[in-house]
């Protein structure tokens, strides 16, 4: 064999190895997703929740919901949150400045008067401009606070400063929340027992072609655009089958930024959120439970599997396109702030799978991918390919990813079941069978402009207009 021979071996083997490995993961996460999805269910189907929201005992909850620029819904979004079924509860609502009137309108709408409040920075942020509260007694849960713009993760921060309660509730602003969200997602926090729960994550649902009336959802239904469907299926897999098998085994990463609770007294000592990434919501996580190791206390990072939040999902390739992208950059620049977790056995399972998991599958995936489509075409012009062994390896790889999106939709279907309409059911299907000729190479593009975004430098964003809940009704 020459040189040129070897390297193609190597290479071929290399991306055999590759694959094997993806698909021997899936598997084990699908298995794992099984397992915490039953314990759950088991755990919790007879929780009289009512009891909870009663209870003296009961956590006092903080929601952060950082807003910029959301004049269109700033106020039925706030109405919402506050009919939340939550006794204990405060509403800290931070206008990152705003360049439209979301401030003033919440000061007409909820009669707001600017009240003296010291703000005592433990984690440093922007300046607070002014904070805002009301007489009225319906809203006294309502705290308003005017900031200096510095972005999600420095309003976050200005949230947690304010808070008066031991946990926090950190929200996207344009999130719609079941009624009993907040009960189901402090539970774990009563269940601590030994190891302390730090953080607890919810699901994440898609709300597009929902039916919404005065910020509650009333009707459930399949995105209507292919884009926003292809997310729901995305979203199904990424949350019930990846995050509940991450749960079960203690190696959870990720918390979503639009609904994630948090031990207050842990995010302030690990320096809350950090404002020189676009993952803040992943590298808070990987940062708090880091820290728990290194002070060798006992944690959990539990997960809600319930679908207890829903958002509005991009439709238009371009803004799916710039939300993959931060993704991508999100991550590598978390991996990059905690390579020391990599193998480390002192962080147990946390170094020796997940950080590995994440970036062999998660942060390299996009450039493995993308190499080796450019390696096939190279071959392909040189003539080295075998098309009967490529075309069967390819059919495999297919029919494993359609056999994992079933699988995904049947743990749906057989557990919450928010698409209860046959046809539903089976649009979802058809999309699973174009994903991986339309949607995942899309995504590995997207995720491909994020590593060249990382090597730029660049820090942006991304502008995320949303269309709105258009099927409302009145």
């Amino acid at each position: 064999m020459n040189f040129v021979d070897i390297l193609i071996y190597i290479i071929i083997s290399a991306i055999f190895l590759y694959s094997v490995a993806l698909i021997v993961f899936y598997v084990f996460i699908g298995l794992n997703s099984i397992g915490e999805t039953r314990e759950y269910l088991n755990k919790n189907d007879f929780t009289d929740y009512r009891l909870l929201a009663s209870s003296p005992h009961a956590p006092t909850v903080s929601i952060l919901a950082p807003a910029y620029n959301e004049g269109a819904t700033i106020v039925e979004n706030v109405r919402s949150l506050l009919s939340l079924y939550y006794n204990k509860l405060e509403l800290v609502v931070i206008n990152d400045g705003s360049k439209d009137d979301s401030l003033q309108k919440l000061i007409d709408a909820y009669k707001l008067e600017k009240v003296d409040f010291f703000v005592n920075y433990s984690i440093p942020t922007q300046q607070v401009k002014a904070v805002y509260k009301t007489r009225h007694p319906a809203y006294n849960k309502l705290v308003v606070v005017d900031k200096v713009n510095g972005g999600k993760a420095d309003a976050l921060n200005v949230g947690i400063n304010i808070a008066s309660n031991d946990y926090i509730v950190c929200i996207d602003a344009d999130c719609i929340l079941e009624h009993d969200a907040i009960l189901k997602m402090v539970k774990p926090f009563l269940e601590e027992g030994e190891a302390r729960v730090i953080a607890s994550g919810g699901v994440i649902r898609i709300a597009n072609s929902c039916e919404v009336k005065n910020g509650r959802l009333t009707r459930v239904y399949l995105p209507e655009n292919y884009w926003a469907r292809m997310q729901a299926l995305e979203y199904i897999r990424a949350f019930l089958l990846g995050r509940m098998a991450w749960t079960r085994l203690d190696g959870l990463l990720l918390i979503s930024g639009a609904f994630g609770a948090f031990d207050k007294e842990i995010a302030i000592k690990c320096g809350g959120y950090n404002t020189e990434t676009v993952g803040e919501d992943m590298e808070l996580v990987v940062r708090m439970r880091r820290y728990m190791h290194e002070q060798d206390l006992p944690y959990k990072v539990t997960y809600i599997p319930d679908p207890l939040c829903w958002t509005e999902a991009p439709e238009t390739t371009n803004i799916l396109s710039r939300q993959r992208n931060r993704w991508t950059r999100g991550t590598i620049e978390t991996l990059r702030s905690h390579k020391k977790i990599f193998l480390n056995p002192r962080y147990d399972l946390l170094g020796v799978l997940s950080y590995p998991y994440w970036l062999l599958f998660e942060m390299l995936a996009p450039l493995i991918e993308f190499a080796g489509f450019i390696v096939f075409i190279v071959l392909a012009a040189m003539g080295l390919i075998n098309w009967h062994t490529f075309f069967a390896f390819l059919l495999f790889i297919i029919s494993f990813g359609y056999l994992n999106s079933i699988f995904a939709i049947y743990m749906e279907v057989a557990t919450y079941n928010q698409y209860r309409r046959k046809r539903e059911v089976r649009k979802l299907i058809f999309a699973a069978l174009t994903e991986p000729f339309v949607f995942h190479p899309f995504v590995v593009w997207a995720g491909i402009r994020g590593y060249f975004d990382f090597l730029r430098k660049r820090r942006a964003w991304g502008e995320m207009t949303r269309k709105g809940f258009t099927k409302a009704v009145s």
